[in-house]
């Protein structure tokens, strides 16, 4: 994956320079030239180039001469996917992203981005695996590989793939070595930090322990599922529906083989002739907005489904959503060898 400063030239630099940029750029080839701190001046593309020697412009000329002043961008933070949405749509690829003083902290590109959720992301990675021994004796279930690259690995990149790009990973039984596999997230575009249970905190109660999340969304998963899901559209029906919370749910459906009676005090009122129902269990994903965190009781063993009960008692809308791709929990041994042979046919990125 290309580093975002490739895409950034400094202010002053000659139009030579930038050529060469472009050069190594390939098809991508825009930048946005910044000044020494990376704030945003300008915009520059081999098109600006060409007008610019058409008008007499000499390549040994400053670029600030041909940039283009008020270049498109997505300012961190942003609710308003639609914007994201119309970019893509209208096939503006490469899009600096700004913070709140205009410096550039990421350039993406919907070439291969699908698209930029304004979404904070926890994965929950602390646990020991006890059902995968001994393959989790030495190593911590998230990176248990799966085709090749851990199951973490696989979560994180698809979670990317939606613009997704701050992290924070809750770890405990032999956390150091997941640290050591991710780092920092910066030679990825990402910015990963790691979150210590000193003790099980269940399976939201390390959210508590973070104080610098930067969206008003956030996004809560377990690290051992494997899962095509449309993140982008999750996340537009949590908005559509103005959920406080939502769930991702996985779809089971029972066939009864007999005709199943209805009744009422012994009567019969009706019966279905071998019906089938369809039930939906918790597929471990969540979205929620900022303000919940607030409910999570700090340094305490808080389940989601606690929090979910307290939401529901309160009145809040919690929402799900039922997954019509792919998803497997990998959890046993059988778990673990389906997952190698699905992630041979199923598309994940």
């Amino acid at each position: 994956m290309r580093h975002y400063k490739e895409h950034l030239i400094l202010s002053g630099s000659s139009i030579r320079e930038a050529l060469k940029v472009f050069n190594k750029l390939g098809k991508d080839a825009i930048s946005f030239v910044v000044d020494k701190d990376d704030k945003l001046i300008g915009s520059l593309t081999d098109g600006d180039v060409r007008r610019g020697l058409l008008q007499g412009v000499n390549l040994d000329q400053s670029v600030n001469v041909i940039i283009q002043s008020n270049p498109r961008f997505i300012r961190k933070g942003d609710r308003d996917i639609e914007k994201v949405i119309e970019y893509r749509e209208n096939n503006f690829k490469v899009i600096p992203i700004l913070d709140k003083s205009d410096h550039i902290v990421n350039v993406i590109n919907f070439g291969k981005l699908k698209s930029y959720l304004p979404v904070d992301v926890v994965v929950m990675a602390g646990g020991k695996g006890t059902r995968l021994r001994p393959l989790t004796e030495t190593t911590p279930k998230p990176l248990l590989n799966v085709g090749g690259k851990p199951i973490l690995e696989h979560n994180i990149h698809r979670l990317s793939l939606f613009g997704m790009d701050d992290f924070w990973i809750s770890v405990n039984y032999l956390g150091e070595q997941i640290e050591e596999y991710f780092g920092n997230g910066n030679d990825k575009n990402l910015n990963i930090e790691y979150v210590w249970e000193e003790e099980p905190l269940g399976t939201v109660g390390s959210v508590s322990k973070i104080n610098n999340f930067i969206h008003d969304y956030i996004l809560v998963t377990n690290s051992d599922i494997l899962t095509n899901l449309d993140y982008e559209d999750f996340f537009l029906r949590f908005k559509e529906e103005e959920a406080d919370f939502a769930v991702v749910t996985i779809p089971y459906k029972v066939d009864v083989p007999y005709a199943v009676l209805e009744t009422t005090n012994g009567h019969v009122m009706s019966f279905k002739e071998k019906p089938t129902y369809t039930y939906y269990s918790n597929g471990g994903i969540y979205l929620m907005k900022r303000e919940i965190i607030d409910r999570i009781p700090k340094n305490s063993f808080y389940d989601t489904t606690d929090l979910m009960e307290e939401l529901i008692a309160d009145g809040k809308k919690v929402l799900s959503y039922p997954l019509s791709g792919y998803w497997l929990d990998i959890g046993k041994h059988e778990d673990f060898e389906k997952a190698q042979e699905d992630i041979k046919t199923i598309k994940f990125s």
